[in-house]
């Protein structure tokens, strides 16, 4: 897929509904069948309940009214007038169940659809997140989520239900008088070819103006992450003038989608106007032709012209809603759909009793299809050796330790750990045996324990404190008040990045992996403490295997081997000493140092 940024509108597929996302959405509602066909039949009442008054309403006109005065038409008259009253209350009280039915059940699915994306996102590769800025992401897990719990609790049911109401308004009317249905019916079908073709244009218009939505969302996202680092630069004002353009940019689509909508109250107003005036002009010719007691089916027939247009009009917004579910859908199932590349094999082995001997062989891989980073690239490891990579940015250091971490699947070629190939073992347990310290480490909203155990959940406090004091994390803790139970802010607010690498780094000692990753790990602390650190590094890398990059080259003179890694593979390969006697690339970085 090719890369995609807040500036990019997302591809659209079709701009047809897909019919099969809502199948897959809808099959959801199976589990709950039984409370579905209830609150099903509670609307379904309610709205065929509502179809009687009007009914009634022309027997009292045309039959009670003119009786003579006296005790059979006043207990007609009162019984009427009770009918109406049961009536109303039943139509009042009905559907409050319904949506007190429909909202659990509405919010119950969606939390299920929320919760198959979340688990999903678990899973997806590395690739799947270069290719998609974290704003676009989180957008399909809220807001798309969120519309969707509307569409359950308010326009399914309803959806159902109008198409019921319109057909049993028909059969009333029809027992009433077959000549004014056909009125109304003429008024009903111009309209809905019209609203037909209004909503077709909107439903086109909805997905350009969801494509805007997520550019904007994309863009707030990643000024919120890079805050900093754009005050710091001065681009406070270049962001505000993007923002306003992605801003204008979904206005302008949203406009258009109002300005279409708006055509539907004219031509509603202008259908059935035309529709009752047809009922008054047929029903004058009737009374001229002589036909009697046509002042109840007049009003009938125009309560049930106003019945009728409801659902019609709700049709338009049921449309509008399915578009933009239709929109959402394509969106969350592209992510739920999307393939898990990196994932446990049939008969995977659990890698255990590691050694940490590491083999590339014949390694081939690029982020992006005939753009290959490494080229037939050998390595061999032996366990407890220290392996530094040094050489230009985007050469492809962190890319060696990343198909080895299976962050990325290789190409060509193959990756062991102990003679296993990495993809025929377990995630778990290769991920276990292996320690990994970034640049730019995360610090999770929680305790300075909590951190540092992160990736041993199991660790007692103690042992969390014994690995902080290791590495001189315990400095950490003792700026704050409460120790080592200080609650860190979100991603370490409060902290120097020193800070964080250090946190970081009791995490990797409390782990203790076989295979330790240092990518940087020590960029961001000051020398004085790095000092501290290479000492206890000498301790905590003593029998296990260590891929060290760093741009630091004091911090990789021990190193048993420096890997130059220079046009997709080994350039220079040696010992520190060997390296500078042969006064090659390593040489020439260290004398720019």
């Amino acid at each position: 897929m090719k890369r995609n940024t807040y500036y990019m509108d997302e591809v659209i597929t079709t701009e047809k509904v897909d019919v099969r996302y809502f199948k897959r959405l809808l099959a959801r509602i199976v589990p709950y069948k039984k409370l579905f066909l209830l609150a099903f039949l509670l609307l379904a009442c309610s709205s065929l309940l509502a179809l009687l008054p009007p009914f009634l309403i022309r027997s009292v006109v045309n039959n009670v009214i003119p009786m003579e005065e006296g005790q059979a038409r006043t207990r007609a008259l009162v019984l009427y007038v009770v009918a109406l009253g049961v009536l109303g209350v039943l139509t009042a009280v009905l559907p409050y169940f319904h949506q007190r039915i429909m909202g659990t059940l509405g919010h119950t699915i969606i939390a299920e659809v929320r919760r198959e994306i979340f688990l999903k996102l678990q899973q997806l590769p590395f690739d799947y997140y270069d290719n998609r800025p974290a704003g676009k992401i989180s957008i399909r897990v809220t807001d798309y989520v969120n519309e969707l719990a509307d569409f359950f609790t308010d326009y399914l049911l309803t959806l159902i239900v109008n198409v019921l109401k319109i057909v049993a308004a028909t059969v009333f009317m029809l027992c009433i008088s077959p000549v004014l249905t056909a009125v109304i019916y003429a008024a009903a079908i111009p309209l809905t070819v019209c609203v037909y073709f209004i909503k077709r244009a909107v439903r086109r218009l909805f997905r350009h103006h969801r494509a805007k939505n997520s550019n904007r969302n994309a863009f707030i996202v990643e000024s919120i992450m890079g805050e900093k680092v754009i005050k710091s630069n001065n681009r406070s004002d270049f962001n505000r003038t993007v923002y306003r353009d992605l801003q204008e940019d979904s206005a302008r689509t949203w406009m258009k989608i109002v300005r279409r909508n708006e055509l539907n109250a004219p031509v509603s107003e202008l259908c059935w106007n035309a529709g009752i005036l047809g009922i008054y002009a047929v029903a004058l010719a009737l009374i001229g032709g002589g036909a009697t007691a046509m002042a109840g089916t007049v009003i009938a027939f125009t309560l049930y012209t106003s019945i009728c247009s409801e659902p019609l009009l709700q049709f338009t917004a049921i449309l509008q809603q399915l578009s933009q579910v239709s929109a959402n859908l394509e969106r969350i199932y592209e992510t739920v759909d999307a393939p898990v590349t990196i994932h446990d094999p049939e008969h995977a082995v659990v890698l255990s009793d590691v050694r940490g001997q590491v083999d590339f062989n014949d390694v081939t891989f690029g982020y992006e299809p005939g753009v290959n980073v490494l080229e037939h690239f050998d390595l061999h490891v032996s366990p407890g050796e220290k392996i530094a990579l040094v050489g230009p940015t985007g050469a492809g250091k962190t890319t060696v330790i990343s198909l080895l971490t299976r962050f990325y699947d290789v190409n060509e070629g193959s990756v062991m750990v102990d003679g296993h190939d990495v993809r025929s073992v377990t995630l778990h347990s290769l991920r276990k045996e292996i320690g990994v310290l970034m640049q730019e480490p995360f610090i999770f909203k929680g305790s300075i324990l909590d951190n540092i155990r992160y990736g041993t959940p199991e660790a007692t406090d103690e042992e969390c404190i014994a690995a902080a004091k290791t590495i001189y994390c315990d400095r950490v803790a003792a700026r704050f008040p409460d120790g080592y139970h200080a609650v860190l802010g979100e991603r370490g607010e409060g902290l120097s990045a020193g800070e964080k690498q250090l946190l970081s780094f009791a995490r990797i000692v409390l782990k203790n992996p076989r295979i330790v990753i240092l990518d940087e790990a020590t960029s961001a602390i000051d020398s004085e403490t790095e000092l501290l650190i290479q000492a206890a590094l000498d301790r905590i890398l003593a029998g296990k295997t260590s891929f060290i990059v760093a741009h630091r080259l004091s911090t990789i003179r021990k190193a048993d081997r420096i890997l130059f890694i220079a046009d997709k593979g080994i350039a220079e390969a040696g010992s520190h000493e060997e390296l500078m006697r042969r006064k090659g690339r390593y040489y020439a970085l260290n004398q720019r140092k």
